[in-house]
């Protein structure tokens, strides 16, 4: 059993690797087509956009294989949501206005 994974973690490093280059690949290439022609900003190499591509990734998503609050979480969210009073709602709101710097009064604003 051992060898079967040892196997198949040899033939996903390449992959992963293979992976990896193919990104920065398309990334370098839609920055250096997009950006300097929109923006005026310079062209890339290959190691910036895998840098950019790292960064994306911790200012978006982290590194958890996720991309932020995963599936369960939003249901443990919504049930306990859905399990408050009319009354703890309100107070809920009234916290998170209060610690966003929201509206005062509770009424939404028009878009």
């Amino acid at each position: 059993m051992r060898y079967g994974r040892a196997r198949r973690i040899m033939m996903l490093v390449p992959i992963g690797i293979l992976a990896i280059a193919l990104f920065g690949f398309i990334v370098m290439n839609l920055w250096n087509w997009v950006v300097p022609a929109l923006f005026g900003g310079k062209i890339v190499t290959f190691w910036q956009a895998l840098g950019l591509l790292v960064l994306s990734r911790i200012l978006v998503g982290g590194f958890s294989g996720q991309g932020g609050m995963g599936r369960q979480q939003r249901l443990q969210i919504i049930d306990k949501w859905e399990q408050m009073t009319p009354e703890e709602r309100e107070k809920f709101r009234a916290g998170m206005r209060q610690r966003c710097g929201g509206r005062q009064d509770g009424q939404a604003s028009a878009t």
